[in-house]
């Protein structure tokens, strides 16, 4: 339990039963566990993890407190009571863990081989990468829908020429304004028309997990959903109605407070900040994918920096290091033939003989290897692409602007 990352600790009492009183203290909610702590010597009266419930309730104890009862599998039954903030807020929070942790596939009983340990990270890894490239597809859809609307944009604004310079004509010319006020009038409405289904396309969902959501109060807590896409994020209810969407472009700063919390705001001058905070069990399948899409707003607060020597080991959290443990171990993966004038120790010679790593692991490993080179060659070629959609977009924009200060002269001049 120790090493394990509290998600959140609330201060409440505890119903001790052979003693028939109420205990202050705080209770710690962990990702797998619940503890509490006396406030008066710091002792831990108990301690289970949340595999081992069966039941979470809100009950009233004595007709006076309202409490939350939490049953364990042929254990005792938990009284906690004066909880803050509300009791609901933590009646959701827990409830929301522990939902997770029933739904979530049973982890082997077995203990991981080196290599099996090492495949898992590269597979994170590559499903990071693999994510990272999808987000980049669905930029390089936005901004080819950019490029032809403003090659649109360009086509109207060339009509838009001809017209200007039939005004600009003298009056005795032949032709009647119907012949050229007619595409004028209906040319922009087609353009828009066939611009709205591109702009208003199917959105791309990159990844979609449940949450405990609160806003401004923190003891009015709701179940939801935290849905990131390409252009933004969105926030529903566990009705999947639509609370709020925050523009990539209108979200200020990303705040995560642990691996399992983080707050999003949004600024206003003259009126109240939006800002949600959100937890969630799931957060760590979350939070690498905001990091690619708002690297300059994500702030890591000092919980989120916790030392990994503290955490508990998990796929995700080692992430980041697996390069670095590839390198090693799979340099070790074979064994070595031994000199020929060597007088090593038979349990060095039979140390040697046992790789760390098996061949079938080690061209699993090769096989993760060969994709993650792919994965990152297609990305960078992307990138390159995009790199030269975005000076073909700026350049556009600087005609269509030149452009449109030219008509406007010319307009004036006619008025």
């Amino acid at each position: 339990m120790s090493r394990e990352i509290c998600v959140h600790s609330w201060p409440c009492s505890y119903y001790l039963e052979p003693e028939k009183r109420w205990v202050p203290g705080k209770l710690s909610l962990t990702s797998r566990s619940l503890r509490f702590m006396t406030d008066k010597t710091g002792e831990t009266l108990v301690s289970f993890p949340l595999s081992s419930v069966v039941e979470i309730k809100k009950e009233a104890s004595h007709f006076v407190f309202s409490s939350i009862t939490i049953l364990e599998n042929s254990g005792p039954k938990h009284w906690f009571s004066s909880l803050q903030p509300s009791r609901n807020a933590v009646f959701s929070i827990i409830e929301h863990f522990w939902r997770e942790l029933l739904l979530s596939p049973p982890e082997a009983a077995l203990p991981m081989t080196k290599g099996k340990q090492l495949t898992g990270l590269m597979t994170c890894s590559q499903k990071r990468l693999e994510e990272t490239a999808r987000v980049l597809h669905h930029q390089g859809e936005q901004l080819d829908s950019i490029t032809r609307g403003l090659d649109k944009m360009e086509s109207d604004l060339d009509v838009a020429d001809r017209l200007l310079t039939e005004l600009e004509s003298p009056s005795w010319w032949p032709f009647s304004s119907k012949l050229w006020k007619m595409p004028a009038e209906t040319n922009p409405k087609e353009s828009t028309s066939m611009a709205s289904p591109k702009v208003l396309g199917k959105e791309g969902v990159v990844v979609r997990i449940p949450a405990v959501i609160s806003q401004g109060n923190a003891s009015h807590v709701k179940a939801g959903s935290l849905t990131i896409l390409v252009s933004g994020l969105e926030i529903h209810d566990s009705c999947s109605l639509l609370m709020h969407r925050f523009e990539r472009e209108d979200i200020d700063d990303i705040k995560v407070h642990t691996p399992y919390e983080i707050s999003i705001r949004q600024r206003f001058i003259g009126r109240p900040d939006i800002a949600y905070r959100l937890i969630s069990a799931k957060m760590s399948e979350a939070i690498p994918i905001l990091e690619v899409q708002f690297s300059k707003k994500m702030e890591l607060l000092e919980d989120a920096l916790m030392p990994r020597s503290a955490r508990s080991s998990s796929p995700i959290e080692k992430g980041c290091s697996v390069w670095q443990a590839a390198s090693g171990l799979m340099d070790r993966a074979m064994p070595h033939e031994p000199c020929s004038g060597s007088q090593e120790g038979p349990s060095l010679q039979l140390q040697r003989s046992e790789p760390l790593i098996s061949e079938g692991d080690a061209q699993e490993l090769r096989q993760i290897l060969r994709k993650l080179k792919s994965l990152a060659l297609d990305t960078e070629t992307e990138l390159e692409r995009q790199d030269d959609v975005l000076d073909g977009i700026t350049a556009a924009i600087d005609r269509t602007t030149l452009t449109i200060d030219k008509h406007n002269q010319r307009t004036r001049k006619l008025t």
